[in-house]
């Protein structure tokens, strides 16, 4: 039989400080019974200091643990579990989050001598057999709960018998979620915009004061290595800026890193003016005929009655041109008409 001693201490009042509770224990040599000292330290603020609030619209709650009530600052509460086993796994008496370290022990009635001590996760051993007590994991993972428990023999001048202890559950907070990278304004910019790549992700906050450091990649290329800034400025984006983004968020220690999902970045050429969009060139003018040679330029005053003869022959070919010229003018010009954008379509119609 176990007998639970609960005892109230104050110290002095000018020390400061906040209050606390402690748990100490005794295990005297008698086999029959162990005590357990529970004792509360810190200032002192009234003589009739109590534990309870009288009325519960008076509590105060400033965390998940602790609170205040009428002005009374209490100890942030712990559980006490008393055992009648001959063994017990003790874990941690926190909150546990990935990247911490577990501890784990395997306690014996009495504290008596064990051998062959096996720890396990739910059903597998974690270590052969061996004299150690204790089992520790150096950084755990949201993988590493479980129930977890211990079996060992007690060393006596006999065959001892093998002891297994009651299972302990272990819950692995997580620190913080896998990141989300998010652009703004847009994932699609236009070219000549700027783009700004932010890294979402939070803290729990259990864990506020830590600190998280960010990196950002593209095509397998790091762009900002361990950055206490969540974003990355884009301030002109160009094509060449298109490509896969994904972002990583790490503690300072890199015992936890996440990364985040890829992210399209697409970056939209200017678009040129069309050839619809060109304006229509106007076709030239008829152009005006050539002037005819007259008989004077050509010597038509000669009294040569052969050359007289060439020269007519001359005037009348220069006449057929000046009318074939004419036929192209007025064929080109139709042309032109043809080729106008509207003509076209009331054409292809």
């Amino acid at each position: 039989m176990r007998k639970l001693i609960a005892q109230k201490e104050s110290s002095d009042p000018g020390s400061g400080g906040e209050p606390r509770c402690r748990g100490q224990e005794e295990w005297p040599g008698q086999i029959t019974a162990s005590s357990e000292t529970l004792k509360c330290e810190g200032p002192v603020s009234t003589e009739q200091s109590s534990c309870h609030a009288e009325e519960e619209e008076d509590v105060t709650y400033s965390s998940d643990e602790d609170f205040q009530a009428k002005g009374y600052k209490f100890s942030k509460p712990f559980h006490l579990i008393i055992s009648y086993d001959w063994l017990i796994l003790q874990g941690p008496d926190t909150s546990i989050f990935e990247g911490d370290p577990l501890v784990l022990q395997c306690r014996a009635w009495q504290d008596w001598p064990l051998t062959q001590v096996i720890f396990y996760q739910e059903d597998s051993a974690l270590a052969p057999p061996g004299p150690k007590r204790e089992f520790s994991i150096d950084v755990v993972q949201k993988s590493d709960s479980g129930n977890y428990h211990c079996s060992g023999v007690f060393r006596s001048l006999g065959p001892g018998s093998r002891e297994t202890a009651s299972p302990v559950a272990i819950t692995v907070h997580e620190l913080f979620p896998a990141p989300i990278l998010k652009a703004f304004p847009s994932s699609e910019p236009q070219e000549g915009d700027s783009v700004t790549l932010n890294c979402q992700t939070k803290l729990s906050p259990q864990r506020s004061a830590s600190r998280l450091l960010f990196s950002f990649y593209k095509d397998g290329r790091s762009l900002s290595i361990r950055s206490v800034s969540a974003e990355l400025q884009i301030p002109k984006a160009s094509e060449e800026h298109s490509g896969s983004y994904w972002c990583e968020a790490a503690t300072e220690d890199r015992h936890v890193w996440k990364q985040s999902p890829q992210l399209e970045i697409q970056v939209q050429a200017l678009q040129k003016p069309t050839a619809s969009e060109t304006p229509p060139v106007e076709p030239p003018g008829t152009l005006p005929p050539p002037p005819a040679p007259s008989a004077e330029h050509l010597g038509a005053s000669s009294s040569d009655p052969h050359l007289h003869h060439q020269i007519r022959l001359l005037l009348k070919q220069m006449q057929d041109v000046k009318v074939l010229l004419g036929h192209l003018v007025v064929e080109l010009r139709d042309l032109t008409v043809y080729l106008k954008p509207g003509v076209t379509k009331v054409a292809d119609k």
